[in-house]
């Protein structure tokens, strides 16, 4: 578990700075996450993805003047296509995600928690049909270790994009996602959710979006 320093970065949809706000961020991923304002990357896990275990909490603080856009990239680890972790040894498996975040004003007042009201995309999906972390051999895109890669639509964390056609974010319980190493050293509000795509398992890559108002 880390927590990094205040990292701030004036962002906006256009006005001035004058209107700007100051807020902390405080995010928990399983495994990593990029946190974006409006297009332009605030924070990210300081831990790499291939850390093996790499759950951590991050904190950060950044300004914005409201609305403004949160942007964040979750990613689950995959040692490839296959969508599977510890390929070839006894632990192989599909491995589970899941992220939660709030941010949090100068005054302490929450601004923005993760919940069912954020819009995602799932970009990497693997694999296609579960039996493949049952596989002696098992290589992405063959039998059933088959998976769904897209590229992030352009423009996607910007206040124009249209978001419509993407799904709500799935809530899960803590037994669901067994949050650890660091989720525990912050105090989440009470109405901050663990989120992610609608499979914990195959979902690898998530794209989530919310307007701050």
């Amino acid at each position: 578990m880390r927590i990094i320093g205040i990292c701030v970065i004036a962002l906006g949809l256009g006005g001035g700075a004058a209107t700007a706000e100051t807020f902390r961020a405080d995010v928990w991923a399983d495994n990593w996450f990029q946190f974006n304002v409006n297009g332009e990357m605030v924070a990210q896990d300081s831990v790499p993805i291939t850390t093996e275990r790499s759950f951590n909490a991050e904190s950060f603080g950044f300004e914005a003047e409201r609305p403004f856009v949160i942007g964040l990239i979750a990613k689950d680890f995959k040692e490839n296509d296959s969508g599977l972790e510890y390929i070839g040894t006894r632990r192989q498996q599909m491995g589970d995600g899941g992220v939660i975040l709030q941010v949090l004003s100068a005054g302490g007042d929450v601004a923005a928690v993760s919940d069912a009201s954020w819009q995602c995309l799932v970009i990497h999906k693997a694999p296609l049909d579960k039996t493949c972390a049952r596989g002696s051999a098992p290589v992405a895109g063959q039998g059933a270790c088959t998976f769904e890669a897209k590229e992030a639509p352009d423009g996607w964390d910007r206040p124009n994009f249209d978001a419509s056609g993407w799904a709500a974010a799935k809530e899960y319980s803590v037994r669901d996602v067994r949050p650890k190493d660091g989720y525990d050293r912050i105090n989440w509000d009470q109405s901050a959710a663990l989120i992610w795509g609608p499979d914990l398992e195959t979902d690898n890559t998530i794209l989530c979006r919310l307007v701050v108002k």
